[in-house]
């Protein structure tokens, strides 16, 4: 498939909204359940050509305000353990295409985290398209993936005593996102 058409899409510059965008995930906690955090977005473009499956999406997102309510646990994430953010403050993603698969759409990308840069597929769900009451044009989407957290330098850990680990490796990561269309 060479094209894609997606009902209110419009070519242009499409900015994030911070304060209706979320960066949120999740990963398994002593093996029987999960612990849920949130992250706050920096920025995110979008250039939309003509043909969606051409977009070209970069985003950053500040890992120094991670939040997991859990003062401790957060000062432990941001610490060199685990995220360094005194050296690495954000987590960067930018795109290398769009796919079409069966019925899901795609957006393909290097993400960035502590340094290291792996390829990534987020599936992305379109919300829709609409005008604000002050005649912004407006998109909302959702989108995920799920990474291995040692692939990216996150190797701490500790063994319980009744066998496994206190972290897993995966990591889902979970974007609610809106953007508006800047006009010329």
């Amino acid at each position: 498939m060479t094209t894609i058409d997606i009902p209110g899409y419009r070519a242009g510059i499409w900015v994030l909204d911070t304060a209706h965008s979320e960066v949120t995930f999740s990963v398994r906690h002593m093996m029987i359940s999960k612990v849920r955090g949130t992250f706050g977005m920096k920025s995110a473009t979008l250039v939309a050509p003509e043909n969606p499956l051409e977009a070209k999406v970069e985003a950053s997102v500040d890992v120094t305000s991670i939040d997991t309510n859990d003062e401790g646990r957060d000062g432990h994430l941001r610490s060199a353990d685990f995220f360094d953010t005194e050296n690495f403050p954000t987590m960067e993603f930018v795109s290398t295409g769009a796919r079409v698969q069966s019925d899901d759409f795609f957006i393909d990308g290097d993400l960035t985290i502590r340094g290291i840069t792996k390829p990534v597929s987020f599936a992305f769900d379109f919300g829709g398209f609409g005008t604000d009451p002050y005649g912004n044009y407006k998109a909302g989407a959702s989108a995920t993936t799920t990474i291995n957290r040692e692939d990216f330098g996150l190797t701490w850990n500790a063994a319980l005593e009744t066998g496994g680990v206190l972290v897993g490796k995966d990591i889902t990561i979970n974007l609610d996102l809106q953007g508006a269309l800047q006009e010329d």
